[in-house]
Formats: structure tokens, C-alpha cells, sequence
């Protein structure tokens, strides 16, 4: 499902001024793909903006050394983001996962690019770049600087293949395929280096964040015969562990390191009337198909939901799809 980047690139070569932005929430792909891109833009002459709806999360700070990304209405007032000549949404093609960037991306002008790997899209009237098949966004802006002759350095290497790396479960993942690594060697020969990345990545928690992950632990349930195991966080866990939103990443998938769990459901409290959702499975199960009955969305093995509702409200409905559609899917 190879992507005609050309054009993009005849976009990219006319336009001087490029504004990126990227889902809520943004994680190691969306800002990997977003400073990547930024340089890949400025290695060309080009003036790239990075601005989000929220900050970068604090255990991923180090992907952005120069502080880059802009957060709207904080480091990047709104009247600031006027002048652009095209805007670039990554790693998402969605409104609902925009945040407070969609009102700009609504009002933006100029033009709109998408490059995205979800299968889930709405209507950005923008330009789109996709492949759902890819692993990573991060990947397909490797395959951009290709499409530009732009020569990879270690500053475009690097939060690229941290990129790729988190999006994939440090390659263990289903999605990996020989098209990951051909990249992945790229990135290394351009001077990305996997030792350093995995320390920053996986070996700099706070304790905080282990506590929260006891907490996540102790709460595991499961279900339909053990094939599906459940777990959940409140808002008081995380005040009771000093712990942040951004301390439940990755935590969903040590669910799936069970024997015999196919799929695994992690319930965030992010307030009284939101809850999100993450699913994920390891069979041949289609979670992507229950988060879009709640209007969210993502990929087969890895989707998510922002449910408009209280907890409980949120893992009643969320559990009876996940036992309905167990039910209609084979044990593998």
C-alpha cells in the first residue's frame, strides 16, 4: 500500500511557512513524527512550527531538547499561528483527537495535509497522506525525507526511531514487518542509537509512576474464560501516587503478557464524565471494531475510546461489546 508522496512534495517545494500539530494526549509517534518532520522542513530552508493542544508528556521531554512544540494558548498564543501557508496534521485524522488544535485546524486558510497510519479518518478537507498498514507514522516521514532527497542526521534520525519503536512494543508487535527494519537501519546508520533511546524511553520513571503501576496491576480482572483481562484507574490513584495521565503508557500491554489473554481492556478516569479507553489484542480479534461502536477508533490490535461517562458507565458498555464480539471469535 505504497503512498504517491509526490504531491506532497510539489507542495513542500512552492510553500515556505508549515504549521504542524498532532492528537491530544501526544505520544512517542505523534512527537517523534512532529520533530522529524519539523527538521526535515528546516534542513530544506523552510520554517516549521510545532504547536499541540497539550504539552509534551514528561517522560517523553527528551525528544524535544530544543523545546519545539509549542502548546496553543501558553507558548503559542493563537494569534501567533496566523500566516502559514499550509498546516500538517500527523499521526491522526480524527477531530475528536485534535483538541483544541481543531478549531484551528477548522479556521486554517491555506492548506491542509494529513500523514496518518489509523485506520479510523474523518473529513479534515485536507490532503491525505495514509497508509494503515504502516507500523508507525514515524516511518512514513522517513519515507517523506526520502521523497525530498533530504540526507538524515542524527536529530532527524533519532525521534524517529523512538517513534517507530514505542508504536510497535519495541518491535515485538504484529505490525513489524521487514519494511520496519530496512528503516529502522537507516535511522541507525544516520546516527540514531537504539541502546540510549531504549534507556531514555523505558529506564527513567519516576516512582510515582511504578506505585501507579501497582495500582493498575492490583486492579486486573478477567474475563471470558480467560481470554480477556481488564483493568482499570481511578482519578484517586492517581492523586494518592502523585502519578500523571501520561504514567499509564505501555501499561495495557503487560496485560497481554498473560498465557492465553487475547485481548486486554485498560479504563482511565480522567474526569467524573470522561473516561479513556485503550484496547489492544494479540489474536485475530478486531478491537478497532468495538472502538468505533463508541466513536473512537485506531488500529485491529491497538484502538481507543474517549467515553463520554463516568467509569462504571464506560466499563459495562465497553465489556459487553468485548464479550459479544469475544463470543463470535473463535479461541485461538
Amino acid at each position: 500500500m505504497d503512498i504517491d508522496w509526490r504531491p506532497l512534495v510539489e507542495v513542500i517545494r512552492q510553500r515556505e511557512r508549515f504549521l504542524i500539530t498532532s492528537h491530544v494526549r501526544a505520544d512517542c509517534d505523534a512527537i517523534g513524527s512532529e520533530v522529524g518532520l519539523a527538521r526535515i522542513l528546516q534542513s530544506l530552508g523552510k520554517q516549521a512550527v510545532i504547536v499541540n493542544s497539550d504539552e509534551v508528556p514528561k517522560h517523553i521531554e527528551f525528544m524535544d531538547p530544543d523545546n519545539r512544540v509549542g502548546v496553543l494558548g501558553k507558548t503559542a498564543p493563537r494569534e501567533a499561528l496566523r500566516g502559514f501557508d499550509v498546516l500538517i496534521v500527523v499521526d491522526t485524522s480524527a477531530w475528536m483527537q485534535l483538541g483544541e488544535m481543531a478549531e484551528v485546524v477548522r479556521a486554517f486558510p491555506g492548506a491542509r495535509i494529513v500523514i496518518d497510519h489509523h485506520v479510523s479518518e474523518d473529513d479534515l478537507g485536507a490532503l491525505v497522506f495514509k497508509n494503515d498498514r504502516a507500523e508507525a507514522t514515524g516511518r512514513l516521514i522517513v519515507q517523506v525525507a526520502e521523497a525530498l532527497d533530504v540526507k538524515l542526521t542524527p536529530e532527524i534520525a533519532a525521534p524517529l526511531f523512538a517513534a517507530i519503536a514505542t508504536d510497535t512494543g519495541w518491535f515485538r508487535f504484529s505490525s513489524v514487518t521487514a519494511d520496519t527494519f530496512t528503516a529502522l537501519s537507516k535511522l541507525t546508520a544516520a546516527g540514531a542509537c537504539p541502546g540510549k533511546i531504549f534507556q531514555q524511553l523505558f529506564e527513567q520513571h519516576t516512582l510515582a509512576r511504578l506505585h501507579l503501576r501497582g495500582r493498575i496491576l492490583e486492579h486486573v480482572r478477567s474475563d471470558c474464560d480467560n481470554r480477556l483481562l481488564w483493568t482499570h484507574v481511578t482519578a484517586a490513584d492517581f492523586r494518592e501516587c502523585g502519578a500523571q495521565r501520561t504514567d499509564t503508557e505501555d501499561a495495557i500491554n503487560t496485560l497481554l503478557t498473560v498465557r492465553g489473554v487475547e485481548t486486554a481492556v485498560l479504563f482511565v478516569e480522567l474526569e467524573p464524565e470522561i473516561t479513556k479507553v485503550s484496547l489492544r489484542s494479540r489474536s485475530d480479534f478486531n478491537v478497532n471494531k468495538i472502538a468505533e461502536l463508541f466513536g473512537g477508533g485506531g488500529h485491529r490490535q491497538a484502538a481507543g475510546i474517549t467515553f463520554p461517562g463516568p467509569l462504571i458507565e464506560a466499563q459495562q458498555a465497553i465489556l459487553d461489546a468485548m464479550r459479544n464480539g469475544m463470543r463470535e471469535c473463535p479461541k485461538t
